[in-house]
């Protein structure tokens, strides 16, 4: 009996794979799903070809969705296609598509998130931490040799395969050399904000390199500590502690890897040490392994996959700054509100406030409502029929210029998003997202 092939009445073929159960291609049967993101669904699947493991991240179309979804797609399979043949970045296998949605078929890391491997045992023996970050810095290393800057590395973008062995992955946001622009540096602020480098945030440019390394060193941090490094529910206080080094690392910790984190998390991008020079490091080269990418799991053990519930994010007793922390950039929605009907929209700026000012009144003109400044400087009424909106700017950080802005629904249109998507596309790149 051929165990490649499955009776025909136990699967539905379709080539929209519509969801858990469907085949996709005659190649592939969608299971259960694995996670949800801003753009995607990841489901564990089957090849009907060999009968191997792989994830498939189903995403909609551009036409379907969100604009900005195209951008990060083009670069997450650019990244990947470039990075492919590396032991510990998680494989892209093949792209397909239909008219309605596309297929991204990866490597399936059975050990699941080290963010939630983080979450189960809190902080990790020093010489498992220096094994994980070992594979961390030579991958990150890897990707920067061939142009490629992360942007987005976090321990929930860090997956472990059946062996324990680190898989990189999430290159949505990364940056591509055509993203460069003639000054040398990066302009695009993103990220998420607890393990994003200070200068990400500014507007000035930075080197994606070197904000890599600053992420590196908040991972091994939360390894070695089993917390985040710079730790405050108010955002603005968050970015003070960020940008003045207020960092207490436990006595714990050997002068080797103190020294390590002190110097990644420096403020100062032009004096923070590179991930180059982190390999060149004693503790660093300590038990290094030839290879990197073949091995066990430091700890032995073997990874097995975990729940929906946990690869969707669904822990348990996670507090406000729990939520900053996983939040998409510096998008703040998923810290205000959980799944109600919202009268209102906030989010992070790095424009001045007369930028800020003058493109929601220009937006809001567009979207046919009149506008009525305040009798604050900082506020801007819109008006439309019944509807009456309250754009409202507050500084939270002086030193990056960064505003939180809330559009609330004053009166009128009940319960309704108010066109938000319409007012998130005209306000444009002055959005930190």
């Amino acid at each position: 009996m051929n165990s490649n092939k499955t009776p025909q009445n136990s699967l539905k073929r379709t080539t929209s794979g519509g969801g858990s159960g469907g085949i996709i291609f005659e190649k592939y049967q969608l299971g259960h799903i694995l996670g949800r993101g801003s753009f995607a669904k990841v489901y564990y699947g089957r090849s009907l070809q060999d009968n191997s493991s792989v994830a498939i991240k189903v995403i909609e179309k551009p036409s379907n969705s969100d604009p900005n979804m195209e951008l990060r797609l083009i670069r997450e399979v650019s990244a990947m296609r470039r990075l492919n043949n590396h032991p510990n970045i998680l494989k892209l296998h093949e792209v397909m598509a239909t008219k309605t949605k596309i297929y991204l078929v990866m490597e399936l890391a059975k050990g699941g998130e080290l963010f939630t491997k983080l979450l189960r045992r809190g902080r990790l023996s020093e010489s498992t931490c220096r094994t994980y970050f070992q594979q961390l810095v030579s991958t990150v290393h890897f990707c920067h040799q061939n142009g490629v800057a992360h942007r987005d590395l976090k321990p929930q973008n860090l997956l472990l395969d059946g062996n324990g062995n680190l898989k990189v992955s999430d290159f949505g946001l990364s940056a591509l050399p055509e993203q460069i622009r003639g000054d040398g540096m990066l302009h695009t602020a993103c990220g998420t904000p607890v393990y994003t480098a200070p200068e990400v945030v500014r507007r000035n440019g930075y080197d994606g390199a070197k904000a890599d390394a600053w992420s590196c060193g908040v991972i091994l941090f939360v390894m070695l500590v089993g917390d985040v490094p710079f730790r405050d529910s108010n955002i603005a206080n968050l970015y003070k502690k960020i940008c003045r080094r207020e960092i207490n690392i436990p006595v714990w910790i050997s002068t080797p890897a103190q020294n390590i984190i002190y110097r990644l998390l420096d403020p100062n991008p032009n004096t923070r040490m590179g991930v180059d020079g982190i390999m060149g490091l004693s503790w660093f080269k300590k038990s290094l392994q030839p290879g990197m990418g073949s091995g066990s799991d430091p700890e032995n053990e073997l990874g097995s996959l975990l729940s929906d519930d946990e690869k969707s994010g669904n822990e348990i007793g996670m507090n406000a700054f729990d939520i900053i922390s996983m939040s998409p950039g510096l998008d703040l929605s998923g810290f205000f509100y959980s799944g109600q009907r919202r009268k209102e929209r906030r989010f992070v700026s790095r424009g001045t406030m007369r930028e800020v000012e003058e493109r929601v009144v220009k937006v809001g003109e567009e979207l046919g409502y009149k506008v009525e400044k305040g009798k604050g400087k900082e506020m801007v009424g819109l008006v439309k029929g019944k509807v009456v909106l309250l754009a409202k700017m507050a500084e939270v950080v002086k030193e990056m210029e960064l505003w939180i802005v809330e559009i609330r629904v004053v009166s009128g249109n009940e319960g309704v998003d108010f066109e938000w998507e319409d007012f998130k596309l005209g306000l444009g790149d002055i959005v930190v997202s």
